[in-house]
């Protein structure tokens, strides 16, 4: 038995040592001294859709409306409500793990400065990043400012507070309101008791009055309220696939979860624009040969269509370039010999050549 329990030990510190040794890291990009390992990047969207929130609760005196204000289909129970403001969308560059390459440094390479973004992907060789360029999000519709919502009680006076039933309250409060409106009109109209000596005087008084009516009144009309809020959905185009649900609205709870079937469906469909000819078998091949040849490379990117639509009604329609869409290119290593001075800048959003300058020196 002791036999067997010290062989078992063995085996775990055995096993354990194994273990201690094997080292798992995260690959990254980056620049090193021989060389660089870098990303292109491919086209991701950034989707941002604007929702209103309509709140409603009901005053005090709400069921006391049409009877002292003549106010009519007055709600007598809260209520909430959503609604799609805005729907705009944007264009990400975002790394394809799929195109890594190695740009190796040697003595007959003048390509020693290349410049990464933080995410990897190649921006620069030779010269500064191009600064990106701004994005497609409409930003012209603004969130509503948010309204201060006055406690009408701080208005009203001792007999109504006193008042012994609610009814009483409201009938109290009724006529408070036409005499606020009373005075308001003989303000306006230069008839009061007790005029303002100047017109600023005068717009304050009746912005007092404004303020109280307003108050007062929302005791049975109900206070309504909106809250705006921006929520941003991503999306990866890889393939070209049917329409898709992107989000749902609910009329009570929002912005739901695509598979939650109590909100109504809003779709994404990408179409790949074939602005790139395909590569055909050849070239492939030749490319496929390529892959260990010195140099660098750069995309060709191709184009999609981002469709949104309400149910079966378009609501967007946008077109952006798509590297992942597109074809990857060779630059020769000999652009970079000692024999020039070559700078290249790639677009931030595409990898795509958006500069290139060979100098040859005097």
């Amino acid at each position: 038995m002791k036999r067997i329990l010290i062989a078992l030990a063995l085996i775990v510190c055995q096993l354990t040592t194994s273990v201690a040794q094997t080292q798992i890291s995260t690959y990254k990009p980056g620049v090193t001294t021989d060389g660089a390992i870098y990303y292109l990047p491919k086209t991701a969207l950034r989707i941002r859709v604007q929702v209103e929130k309509t709140s409603y609760q009901p005053g005090d005196f709400s069921r006391f409306a049409q009877r002292y204000l003549r106010l009519n289909d007055v709600a007598q129970e809260p209520s909430v409500a959503f609604r799609v403001l805005t729907v705009s969308q944007e264009a990400l560059a975002v790394p394809d793990t799929t195109k890594a390459y190695a740009l190796k440094f040697n003595a007959k390479t003048a390509a020693a400065n290349v410049r990464l973004s933080d995410d990897g992907c190649l921006l620069a060789i030779n010269g500064d990043p191009l600064s990106p360029k701004s994005g497609t999000i409409d930003a012209s519709h603004k969130a509503k400012e948010a309204v201060t919502v006055v406690n009408p009680r701080r208005y009203l006076t001792e007999e109504i507070l006193a008042a012994g039933s609610t009814a009483k309250m409201a009938e109290l409060t009724a006529r408070e309101i036409y005499d606020l409106r009373e005075n308001r009109s003989l303000l306006i109209k230069g008839q009061a008791d007790f005029m303002p000596q100047d017109g600023q005087q005068l717009k304050l008084m009746l912005q007092q009055l404004d303020e109280q009516d307003r108050a007062l009144t929302s005791m049975f009309s109900g206070v309504t309220t909106c809250d705006t809020t921006e929520h941003f959905i991503l999306v990866y185009p890889e393939t070209i696939k049917e329409r898709r649900v992107l989000f749902r609205l609910s009329l009570w709870d929002g912005l739901v979860d695509p598979d939650d079937l109590s909100g109504t469906p809003y779709y994404i469909i990408i179409d790949d624009l074939k602005a790139v000819a395909p590569v055909d078998e050849v070239a492939a091949a030749k490319t496929k040969k390529k892959q260990y040849e010195a140099g660098v490379y750069v995309n060709v990117p191709g184009r999609l269509r981002s469709t949104i639509l309400q149910g079966i009604e378009p609501l967007l329609s946008q077109e952006f370039p798509a590297p992942q869409f597109g074809n990857v290119e060779l630059l020769s290593a000999d652009l970079f010999n000692k024999r020039y001075t070559t700078r290249l800048w790639l677009n931030p959003l595409t990898g795509a050549v958006d500069k290139l300058e060979a100098e040859q020196p005097k």
